[in-house]
């Protein structure tokens, strides 16, 4: 895979803070900020960075079946439950943004088979005497961080993803109700797994 520019930012960085620290020396870091400005490929960036610390020791390539999971327009950008469902699953696009709002009623979001419009999209959860269920790849990155009041926000699925993921922020708030987040794997492996033929 071929490097950006930013990508070679990346490195250089990690280079001047290891020389800021001691671990090379000026030499190995004019040294190596030449190699790291000329790389073209992943690997040209891991050779200047891989014996130094940090959590960036080189850029990761996006696995191709990931970046074909970022793009697309989405229809809608919210759902909405009073006293009622609402529910979206399958094929859809993600906004950047998509808000999600339940009042005495269910709203259920299913991510697996779903394209994500941006590489990093929030989802913004809001129940009362609700529920709002929402279901999450097992490979995306997830970040819940909403909050409760005489109600539950599941944190549980919060975690990395494989190198390359849509990143996938949770936030909002539940009161008397609930927002359940879960990961699960695409439906096609569950059906595998349970050795049906593959029909919905």
């Amino acid at each position: 895979m071929r490097v950006s520019d930013s990508d070679r930012e990346q490195s250089a960085d990690v280079l001047r803070e290891a020389a800021g620290h001691g671990r090379i020396t000026m030499d190995e870091l004019d040294e190596r900020l030449e190699l790291a400005y000329a790389a073209k490929t992943y690997a040209d960036l891991a050779a200047v960075t891989r014996d130094l610390p940090g959590p960036a020791q080189a850029p990761t390539a996006v696995q191709p079946a990931m970046a074909g999971r970022i793009g697309g327009t989405p229809r809608s950008k919210f759902s909405v439950a009073i006293m009622s469902g609402a529910r979206r699953m399958g094929r859809w696009v993600v906004p950047r943004s998509y808000v999600s709002v339940a009042v005495m009623g269910g709203v259920e979001l299913d991510l697996r088979e779903a394209q994500f419009a941006e590489p990093e999209v929030t989802i913004h959860a809001y129940t009362v005497m609700g529920g709002i269920e929402i279901t999450v790849p097992g490979d995306v990155d997830v970040d819940v961080s909403g909050i409760a009041f005489m109600g539950g926000f599941d944190h549980n699925a919060s975690g990395p993803g494989v190198p390359g993921a849509p990143r996938v922020r949770i936030i909002g708030f539940a009161l008397m109700g609930g927002v359940d987040v879960r990961r699960k794997p695409p439906k096609k492996e569950l059906t595998s797994a349970d050795g049906n033929s593959g029909e919905p």
